[in-house]
């Protein structure tokens, strides 16, 4: 079994910054791209932010500048530093991970459950 938690959403108001972690747990071989999405009430599940195992990343134009997505390949995690937070960034936040349990399976990507940002103005 795989696992993907996240932590670190809550309450902040407009301009303060939240810090969200998940982390993969389980019989893993090697974790590829890790993300965040998101959801507002009403609304499609939307990109956020990925990195590659590498580095490399990319962010949704909403947040560029304001959200920075980092990670710790020892560890399976990966972090999400939102600062100067807008009521608009209120939302579930979910992470997933482009993983390999098993070679014979290939890569399989896994969500987290959510955790809830809510950003008051």
């Amino acid at each position: 079994q795989v696992q993907l938690v996240e932590s670190g959403g809550g309450l902040v108001q407009a301009g303060g910054s939240l810090r969200l972690s998940c982390a993969a747990s389980g019989r893993i071989l090697s974790v590829n791209t890790m993300g965040w999405y998101r959801q507002a009430p009403g609304e499609q599940r939307e990109f956020v932010a990925r990195i590659t195992r590498g580095g490399t990343t990319n962010y949704a134009d909403s947040v560029k500048g304001r959200f920075t997505i980092s990670r710790d390949n020892a560890k399976n995690t990966v972090y999400l530093q939102m600062n100067s937070l807008k009521p608009e960034d209120t939302a579930v936040y979910y992470c997933n991970a482009d993983l390999i349990r098993n070679p014979s399976y290939g890569v399989m990507t896994y969500w987290g459950t959510g955790t809830l940002v809510t950003v008051s103005s």
